[in-house]
C-alpha cells in the first residue's frame, strides 16, 4: 500500500477526486436587507387625536355654579313633600299636563316654584311641608286633650323636637290609657282613622276591677248593643296566664272611649286600657315614653289598610 492510498483512506475521499474532504458545517446565508417599514398613512381620525403627554391631564375649569335660591324648589321635589306621589311619579304628571303653577299648566322638567306660587296637582292645590309620622309608646297622666287644666300634660310635650311640623293625634286617648298612639300632619290621614267605616285593627289590653264572666265574655263577642249603636267586635279573650279579670279586645274603632264604655256596659270598672297594636303597628322595641319616626314600607301599610 502507498502512502498516496493510505491517506485516502484515512481522510475519507471519494475515489477519483483530486481534493480532500472536509467535515466543516456550511455557513448560513446571510438575511435579506429589510428597508425601512413604510408609515401608515396618517388619517383625519388620528390627526385629530391630541398628543400623548405624560404629565397630568389638563382638566377645563368648570363654570360656578349658580347659588341656590331659598325661596324656590323644584315642581317635582315641591309635589313629593307634599306627600302625595314620589318625585318620579310627579314628573310623569308634569309631562301628562295634569299639574298647573298659577293657574296655567307646566310641562317643562326642572321647573321651579316660588313662594307664593299656587300649585294644583290633579285637581288638588297642594303645599309643599312634608307629611310625617311618629309613633309613641305613650305613658299614664298625659292627655290628647287640651282641656283638662294645668295638672294634666298634653302628649305633644313627649314628641316636643322631633319636628317643626304642627302634628296631632290620631284619635283620642285619657290621661288613664296607654300605648301606641300616631301623630301625623297628614290630613287625610287624620280623617281616614277617625271614619266608622275604616277598616284596620286595633288591640287593647284592659285591666278590670273583676273577673270577667265567661257568659259576659260571649256577649262581647257578639257585639253589644249600647246605646241602640251596636259595637262590632273582631276578638275578645282573656290574656293566658293571667287573671281573669286581664282581657283583650280586638275591634276597629280607634275611640279608647268605646273601649271603656263595653266593659261598663256590664258593669265593670276599668282600671287600665292599654294599647297594644294600631293598624299592624306594634310596641316592638319602644319603651313606654318613647317614640319613633315610621319608616317608608308602615307608612305604605297604614294607606293601604
Amino acid at each position: 500500500m502507498t502512502n498516496r492510498e493510505g491517506s485516502n483512506k484515512r481522510g475519507g475521499s471519494r475515489p477519483g477526486s483530486g481534493r480532500p474532504s472536509s467535515n466543516k458545517p456550511k455557513p448560513a446565508m446571510a438575511k435579506r436587507a429589510q428597508g425601512p417599514k413604510k408609515a401608515k398613512p396618517e388619517t383625519a381620525k388620528d390627526s385629530d387625536k391630541p398628543a400623548k403627554t405624560f404629565g397630568k391631564p389638563v382638566r377645563t375649569p368648570r363654570a360656578p355654579k349658580a347659588p341656590k335660591n331659598p325661596n324656590e324648589i323644584r315642581l317635582n321635589k315641591y309635589i313629593a313633600n307634599s306627600g302625595m306621589c314620589s318625585r318620579r311619579d310627579a314628573d310623569i304628571y308634569i309631562q301628562s299636563g295634569n299639574v298647573k303653577v298659577n293657574g296655567v299648566a307646566v310641562t317643562e322638567m326642572g321647573y321651579k316654584v316660588k313662594k307664593g306660587d299656587v300649585v294644583n296637582f290633579d285637581g288638588n292645590v297642594v303645599t309643599p311641608e312634608k307629611k310625617e309620622y311618629i309613633l309613641l309608646n305613650k305613658p299614664k297622666n298625659f292627655t290628647t286633650s287640651f282641656d283638662d287644666g294645668a295638672e294634666m300634660r298634653n302628649v305633644l310635650e313627649l314628641i316636643k323636637g322631633a319636628t317643626t311640623s304642627k302634628m296631632s293625634a290620631v284619635g283620642r286617648m285619657d290621661k288613664n290609657t296607654t300605648g301606641l298612639l300616631l301623630f301625623t300632619n297628614d290630613n287625610d290621614m287624620l280623617t281616614k282613622f277617625t271614619q266608622t267605616s275604616q277598616r284596620s285593627s286595633k288591640i287593647y289590653q284592659i285591666s278590670l276591677d273583676k273577673n270577667l264572666k265567661y257568659e259576659d265574655l260571649e256577649k262581647i263577642a257578639k257585639g253589644p248593643m249600647i246605646d241602640e249603636h251596636k259595637i262590632y267586635v273582631e276578638e275578645v279573650s282573656y290574656i293566658e296566664d293571667q287573671p281573669k279579670s286581664e282581657v283583650g279586645l280586638k275591634l276597629k274603632t280607634s275611640n279608647v272611649k268605646v273601649v271603656r264604655t263595653i266593659f261598663e256596659h256590664f258593669g265593670y270598672d276599668v282600671l287600665r286600657i292599654d294599647r297594644v297594636a294600631f293598624a299592624g303597628l306594634t310596641k316592638k322595641n319602644l319603651p313606654r315614653g318613647n317614640w319613633r319616626f315610621l319608616t317608608e314600607q308602615e307608612i305604605i301599610n297604614l294607606k293601604n289598610s
